[in-house]
Parts: structure tokens; C-alpha cells; sequence
């Protein structure tokens, strides 16, 4: 007998201004099925998750919960009808205790009575116990690790026992062992009869749990099947890990400089409970372009806000043996060290050359007109477009205009937070090409973050890898591929 569907989805669409973030999406999950929503950041996940959840409104398509069709509804409707979310960052009431905050989850929408009921105390304290919260049951989530932050998430979606369950990001800030211990858990969704749909970065630990696979790319579907299938899929390899690769790598040994420009050194990072860097050690020689590669969600941008002085860490970063720690963001910038940041934060009111003459604000009148010079040669787009807004550029421009501001500063050390981040590939290129005349024509240094593999390595002296907070893999772009490929999905 065939299962019936608990979640349909189809033509999901949704676009925010001229982007389409999920162009015509389709599946469904079966009750005690597990379908797993991968792709690379910017693929249009999330955005489907809000749309089947009443989060966003859909622009068109259908939504059908054991049949009932829910598309535009408002979430608390949605809810009602049997669908739970698991967040990806924990929205506990701080002043309530684990079981209080559990009970809350049992309770009828309309409160009839405000008094005890012992019946109610009695689930929530077996709900506790069923996802290993007993030992801290009178606790407050402040006093809690991040792990059991994330169980009381789940507990919390138990209590309202939903028969379609919507996780995202389940396995984010967590060790391999609470990964582990976390999969049994969502495992005992399917095994009660629930159709679950998980997003997540993490693809193997996706892969292992998942009965299915989706796989999007840009807002589309580009695969579906069995893990396996879409592990093999020749589409979502290109996507992930990109086709043939040339390198162009310099050896280490071509670089002069008897210390390197930039060591970073056992650095680790937490976000409240979620460490984000567990002991990350890299070094940048002056002059040398090294790509730190990873899945969105590795730690890439953790870590270039922590050479930036943006956030706090343990371990040590030095610029040729000069600490870093201490100086803030606005001095390591002055000093040589300018990051472009992910969000690009460009001001978009102001026009192109505006927006260049802030970058160039420390600079005499005639630097300025100089460097400006040379970055519209760099750029030329943006030489056309210098008295249009920045608002009003396309995606791919405003990324040529923020590398540009960038580089007004003169930097010693560009770091490139993922520059190709929703780009089209016309686009691409013309970064390519602006990369690799900084490369062959300038002495600047450069640390590339991206998940784009076909991107970053051609540009690459040398690559680390990092995966879950950790650099698992570091040497020669050409060596990537045999040593690192295919581990890196």
C-alpha cells in the first residue's frame, strides 16, 4: 500500500523585486518520509520552507496538507492544520524553565484556564524525557548548551504534534556526536508516521538521515532522488564542486617574505553556545592569493569578521607578528586589512562614484582621481554607470562596485567574502578576469572565501578547506580534486 502524500507542493513560485527566488518547485513527502532540501546558499531553500509554512505569501502555486489547500494562508492557520517548524536559531522564553516552556507548546490555542493541570505536566515532562532533556527539565534556556537549546526546539514541535514537520538547519553549530544524537531524534518523526522536510548544508549528514533527496540551484529543482542519485547527479557535482579545473598556482617557496603577512592561529569562535571556529590555523604570505573554500555555513564569513576585528575569539591572528586583537575594525581597515563584506552594504542612494569616493576618503585629491582611474579600466561597467545610484545596479555590478570601493582603500590585504554569491555567469567571468589582473599586475594579497570550487581555485596559490568550524584539507588548488573533492560534498 502507498503511502499518502502529507505535503504537496507544486509551481511554487516567489519572487522579491526582479529576483525569482524559487521558480516553479514541486514535490511531495509522504507520511514517514524523510526528503532532505539541499543546494548551495542562495538556491532558494529557505524561501520554500516560509512559503509552505505561511511565512511568505506564494506569487503562485499550490500547498496542499493531507489535501487541504493552505497556500497564503497565515502561518497560525497552517499550524493548526498539523504543520511544525523547527527554527534554526532557538526562540525560547528566557524566563520560563525547559518544562515550562514545553507545557506552553501543549496548551490549547484559546485558554480556557490558567490553573495547573497535571495531565499536561505529565506529557511534557515524557516529552523531555523522549529527546533527552530530563537531567536540566527546571532549567532556563540561558544555563543551557547549544545542543540542548536545539532538542528543546524539537520538544517544542512534539508538543503540538504536527503531521508535516518543516526542520531547517538542524545540524548548524553542532559536533559530529550531537549531529548524530540530533538524526535519531528526527528519525523518530518518520517512525511515528510523519512526513519531515530538512534543510540543511551539512550534505552528508543530510544524506545518511534522508529518504529522498531535492536538490536546488537559483530557485529551481536541478535533481531529485535517492541520496545516492543526487550525490552522483552530474548537474548538482558542477554546482558544488564545478567541472575541469585549470590551476595557475605560484609554489609557496616563490614568496619572499620570511614571515607571512597574515597567521592566524588556533582561533575559535562562539555564538552564544554555537561555536562557529574550533582552533582554525592558516597563513597568508604578502602577495599571495589563498582561497579558504567551504559550504555556506562552514565558517568562512566567522572567520574573515574575526581578522577584521569584528567579533571576539580565542587564539591568536598577527599581521607580520603584530597582533591583531585589541585594534578596532575601523583601524585594522585603515591599516591595510579591508574586507567586502557577503551583504555587500553598499550605500544605494548614492551614486557610483559616491559610494568609490568613500572608499578613497583618506586618500589626497590626486590618489583619488588616480585609483579611480585605474578602476574603471579594472571595471569599466562601472566607469558607464559612475552617475547611477548604487540601488539601481544590477547584482552583478553592485558586487564589481563593492570589490572597487574595496580597493580604493588601497588595501595590503583584500579579503573576499563569497564574491560570486547569486551571479550570472556573464558575470563570473568578468570577475574572473578582474581577479586575475590584481594576480598578474599587482603586489596586494588575497583570501578568498567562496563555495563556488570553480571560482576560487583557478585564482588559488594554495586552498584550505573548512568544514563544521574546522580546516579539514589545506594545500595546491591541483591537488584539490583527488585529495578533497569529492569529500568536500
Amino acid at each position: 500500500m502507498i503511502a499518502a502524500a502529507h505535503l504537496e507542493v507544486k509551481g511554487l513560485t516567489k519572487g522579491f523585486g526582479g529576483l525569482v527566488a524559487v521558480n516553479d518547485v514541486g514535490f511531495t513527502v509522504k507520511s514517514g518520509e524523510i526528503l532532505g532540501l539541499i543546494g548551495p546558499n542562495g538556491s532558494g531553500k529557505s524561501t520554500v520552507m516560509k512559503l509552505i509554512m505561511g511565512i511568505e505569501r506564494p506569487d503562485a502555486g499550490s500547498v496542499r496538507i493531507e489535501g487541504v489547500e493552505v497556500a497564503g494562508w497565515p502561518s497560525h492557520r497552517i499550524a493548526r492544520l498539523g504543520v511544525g517548524m523547527v527554527f534554526q536559531h532557538s526562540r525560547p522564553l528566557h524566563r520560563q524553565t525547559v518544562l515550562e516552556n514545553i507545557v506552553l507548546g501543549l496548551l490549547p490555542d484559546r485558554l480556557m484556564r490558567l490553573l495547573p493541570d497535571p495531565e499536561i505536566e505529565a506529557r511534557a515532562r515524557a516529552i523531555a524525557e523522549r529527546v533527552g532533556l530530563s537531567g536540566v527539565i527546571d532549567r532556563r534556556p540561558a544555563t543551557l548548551p547549544f545542543a540542548d537549546l536545539r532538542k528543546m526546539e524539537l520538544a517544542k514541535a512534539i508538543a503540538r504534534d504536527p503531521r508535516v514537520l518543516l526542520v531547517d538547519e538542524p545540524f548548524a553549530g553542532l559536533t559530529a556526536s550531537e549531529t548524530m544524537q540530533f538524526s535519531e531524534l528526527i528519525k523518530a518523526f518518520r517512525d511515528d508516521g510523519c512526513a519531515v522536510l530538512l534543510v540543511d548544508h551539512n550534505v552528508k549528514s543530510v544524506a545518511a538521515l534522508v529518504d529522498r533527496v531535492f536538490a536546488m540551484y537559483v530557485g529551481e529543482c536541478i535533481a531529485e532522488g535517492t541520496a545516492a542519485e543526487v550525490m552522483r547527479d552530474e548537474t548538482v557535482r558542477r554546482v558544488y564542486l564545478g567541472g575541469s579545473i585549470e590551476t595557475a598556482a605560484r609554489p609557496e617557496s616563490s614568496f619572499g617574505d620570511r614571515m607571512p603577512f597574515l597567521q592566524v592561529e588556533n582561533v575559535s569562535v562562539h555564538y552564544g553556545k554555537a561555536q562557529a571556529l574550533e582552533n582554525v590555523s592558516l597563513h597568508v604570505h604578502q602577495g599571495e592569493f589563498v582561497s579558504v573554500v567551504g559550504l555556506n555555513g562552514a565558517g568562512k564569513t566567522t572567520l574573515f569578521n574575526a581578522i577584521s576585528g569584528m567579533l571576539p575569539y580565542s587564539g591568536d591572528i598577527r599581521r607580520q607578528g603584530r597582533p591583531l586583537r585589541g585594534l578596532t575594525p575601523a583601524a585594522i581597515a585603515r591599516g591595510g586589512i579591508v574586507q567586502c563584506p557577503e551583504s555587500r552594504e553598499l550605500f544605494g542612494d548614492m551614486t557610483v562614484r559616491e559610494n568609490l569616493d568613500l572608499g578613497g576618503q583618506h586618500a589626497t585629491a590626486e590618489e583619488s582621481r588616480e585609483r579611480m582611474a585605474w578602476l574603471f579600466e579594472l571595471f569599466p561597467v562601472l566607469k558607464a554607470r559612475q552617475n547611477q545610484t548604487a540601488g539601481t545596479l544590477s547584482g552583478g555590478e553592485q558586487q564589481m562596485l563593492t570589490i572597487a570601493r574595496a580597493l580604493m582603500m588601497r588595501p595590503d590585504l583584500l579579503i573576499l567574502d563569497e564574491p560570486t554569491l547569486g551571479l550570472a555567469p556573464v558575470i563570473l567571468e568578468q570577475l574572473s578576469k578582474a581577479l586575475e589582473r590584481l594576480r598578474q599586475t599587482t603586489t596586494i594579497t588575497v583570501l578568498l572565501g567562496e563555495q563556488n570550487v570553480t571560482f576560487a581555485l583557478p585564482h588559488a596559490d594554495r586552498v584550505y578547506v573548512l568544514e563544521h568550524a574546522r580546516i579539514v584539507w589545506a594545500g595546491d588548488p591541483s591537488r584539490f580534486a583527488a585529495e578533497a573533492g569529492t569529500g568536500y560534498l
